[in-house]
């Protein structure tokens, strides 16, 4: 008995120290903002080892390793719009909203988060905006909203643009003088889409095409644009942490939810799911913000007036949730995108190959 009860322990030891959580998020500056913030604080509060593994969309090799029944990651970081339509594919492990930690000044998770912040499959990270910035050596005076981008006249250069159809569409919309509430009415029309498609043709042919986010800062580092689409957090490190001379223009910003999601046949269920409940307390979120410029999905990590990156730099008027920078700001669609994307990539993949 002395021996089979040894032997059990050694296996349940043997299975803690398997008991690692695999992480996958987007790499660069928002990978490392995740592991200072979640990955590392996580392991040394529960003892749990986490690694933090990279790529250009989690939500495409979690999809493969689902359907083909070797998991190998247990939490992913995806867009708002995957996250419902991976959830509703059965792609996704449920997460029980009430599992999630209250606020750290005692709200409950239900009503801390933010308006559409959990949902069945998903707990959000972090509010996220499309930009697009510029190297002020370039042009010290602007240029200032979305239709200056489009102006290769007044300002002449290449531009960077994310290579796939979402918040690229509706950016072309805005700058063509769209209002922000009728974007997503104009694009669901035939007529929608070929206008923003004429709009792109006006600068398409000095069009540099990025797909991963570490990309924009360094075309415009290199030179090869003078101003690009980006991810916000993206340019605010390269400006702030490695002191790139790049503005942000916040006009016509898309922003959105990141949500961590668990794949359906996670290796580490249980410990996924206690990650996540970590990572999207008041203090997990609060962190993440520390480290990047991406707003908190929680009221409570918004009730200190300032959050600090290294004691130092004020993140308010960095976040995309900063009321000057919501000024003509657009909350991207999850329920369009989820009925849409294939549709208009379609179109997209084809309007890119024509000449």
């Amino acid at each position: 008995m002395k021996l089979l009860a040894l032997t059990t322990a050694l296996r349940t030891v043997a299975f803690a120290a398997q008991a690692d959580v695999t992480v996958m998020s987007w790499g660069g500056a928002y990978g490392a903002a995740q592991t200072e913030a979640h990955v590392k604080p996580f392991t040394a509060k529960t003892g749990i080892a986490a690694t933090m593994v990279d790529s250009d969309n989690p939500a495409t090799p979690i999809k493969a390793m689902v359907e083909a029944g070797n998991v190998t990651v247990d939490v992913a970081s995806v867009e708002y719009a995957d996250a419902i339509r991976l959830c509703d594919e059965g792609v996704l492990e449920p997460i029980d909203a009430a599992s999630l930690p209250a606020g750290a000044d005692g709200t409950p998770a239900a009503d801390d988060f933010l308006p559409g912040a959990v949902t069945e499959c998903g707990v959000s990270t972090d509010i996220w905006a499309t930009v697009f910035a510029y190297d002020t050596t370039k042009f010290p005076e602007g240029p200032k909203t979305a239709a200056d981008f489009f102006d290769l006249t007044k300002f002449p250069g290449k531009r960077g643009l994310h290579k796939g159809a979402k918040a690229v569409l509706e950016f072309a919309l805005m700058a063509d003088g769209v209002p922000a509430a009728d974007v997503y009415a104009t694009l669901a029309t035939p007529e929608g889409v070929d206008r923003a498609f004429a709009k792109l043709d006006t600068i398409k042919k000095d069009v540099v095409w990025w797909e991963a986010g570490a990309q924009p800062p360094q075309l415009l580092a290199d030179g090869e644009v003078a101003m690009t689409s980006a991810y916000n957090g993206r340019i605010f490190a390269a400006a702030v942490d490695e002191g790139k001379p790049f503005q942000i223009v916040w006009d016509a910003q898309v922003y959105e939810n990141e949500m961590y999601v668990i794949p359906k046949g996670a290796p580490n269920l249980d410990q996924a799911k206690e990650f996540i409940a970590f990572a999207t307390s008041t203090e997990g979120l609060r962190g993440q913000a520390q480290n990047i410029s991406y707003g908190p999905p929680r009221k409570s990590a918004l009730k200190d007036e300032l959050i600090f990156k290294d004691g130092k730099t004020v993140m308010g008027p960095h976040l995309p949730t900063a009321p000057e920078n919501m000024v003509n700001a657009l909350g991207s669609s999850f329920e369009f995108w989820v009925d849409h994307d294939s549709e208009l990539n379609d179109l997209f993949n084809a309007w890119l190959a024509a000449n």
